[in-house]
C-alpha cells in the first residue's frame, strides 16, 4: 500500500493539466477508501511540475485583458481563471502533503476534498475555453500565484492565513461581480460555473479558518492578532474592500480579522 505522502507528491508532480486534475480528484478517493497508508516518508516538492504552456510572466509584463465583451476579453477572462484553479490543486495538494502529518488526519481529509474541488473547477474552465476555441496554456499566465505557497513552505498556521484566509477569501469578494457581468451579457452556462465555483470557495475557506483557529487554540494566542501578524510578515499584497462579508462570514471569517488591517 503506498502512502499518502507518497501518492500527493506524485500527483504534484504530473505536469500535464488532464493528469493533474485525474491524480487530484484519484488521491482524494483513494485517501477517502482507505487505501493510502498514515505515513509523511517523503518531502514535498518546492514547487509542482507545470506545463511548458502558458508563459508564466511576472504581474507587470502580463498584458491587458481587453475589453470584457469582445472574443479576446473573454478568452482572457476564463483563461486566467483556469489558471487561478489549475494552481489551486497544488497548493491544496501541498497543503495536505506538507502538513498533514503534525495536523492530523482531519486536516488531510479537507485539504484533499479542496485539491479535488479545485480540479474540478479547472476541468470546467478548460471545456468553457475550448467552446470559445481556445485551451489553457494559449495565453501567458500569472507567474507569481506560488509565491504565497513558497514563503510560508515551513509554517502551517502562516500558510492558513494566507492561502484559504486571504487569496482564497478575495476570491469571495470579486467572484459574484465577475458572475453579474457574465450573466448580464447572456452567458448562462459561464455563470453557472462561477456560481459553482463561489459555493465550494466558502467552504474551502472555511476549511482553511477552521484549521487556523486550531493553530491558534494549540498556541493559545488570540486568532485574529495571530491572522494579522502572519499577514502583515508573509503576503506581499494588500487586504483591501470591497468585502464579501456575508460569504466571509459564511466561511467563519468574521470582519474581526480583516477590518483593522485593510487598505
Amino acid at each position: 500500500m503506498t502512502t499518502v505522502a507518497r501518492a500527493i507528491r506524485a500527483a504534484l508532480l504530473t505536469p500535464e493539466p488532464r493528469a493533474k486534475c485525474f491524480a487530484a480528484r484519484e488521491v482524494a478517493r483513494a485517501w477517502r477508501r482507505g487505501s493510502l497508508a498514515w505515513a509523511f516518508d517523503v518531502a514535498m516538492p518546492d514547487q509542482p511540475a507545470w506545463p511548458d504552456s502558458p508563459a508564466l510572466l511576472a504581474p507587470n509584463q502580463m498584458p491587458k485583458r481587453g475589453k470584457g465583451g469582445s472574443e479576446r476579453g473573454r478568452i482572457a477572462l476564463w483563461h486566467s481563471l483556469a489558471h487561478i484553479e489549475f494552481v489551486a490543486i497544488d497548493l491544496a495538494l501541498d497543503m495536505a502533503g506538507r502538513f498533514g502529518g503534525e495536523m492530523g488526519e482531519e486536516f488531510v481529509t479537507d485539504f484533499l476534498a479542496v485539491a479535488a474541488d479545485e480540479a474540478m473547477h479547472f476541468a470546467l474552465l478548460a471545456r468553457k475555453l475550448s467552446s470559445l476555441g481556445s485551451q489553457y496554456g494559449a495565453l501567458p499566465a500569472h507567474a507569481g500565484l506560488w509565491e504565497a505557497a513558497h514563503v510560508t513552505r515551513h509554517d502551517v498556521a502562516a500558510r492558513l492565513a494566507v492561502v484559504p484566509m486571504v487569496l482564497e477569501a478575495r476570491g469571495l469578494d470579486v467572484t459574484p461581480g465577475t458572475l453579474e457581468r457574465v450573466a448580464a451579457a447572456g452567458d448562462h452556462s459561464g455563470a453557472k460555473i462561477l456560481a459553482r465555483i463561489l459555493d465550494d470557495e466558502i467552504r474551502h475557506v472555511a476549511a482553511g479558518t477552521k484549521h487556523f483557529l486550531r493553530c491558534a487554540e494549540m498556541a493559545r494566542v488570540e486568532p485574529e492578532s495571530l491572522w494579522q501578524n502572519l499577514v502583515k510578515r508573509h503576503f506581499r499584497g494588500h487586504v483591501k474592500p470591497p468585502f464579501n462579508d456575508s460569504a466571509r462570514l459564511a466561511a467563519g471569517l468574521s470582519r474581526g480579522f480583516y477590518e483593522e488591517i485593510a487598505l
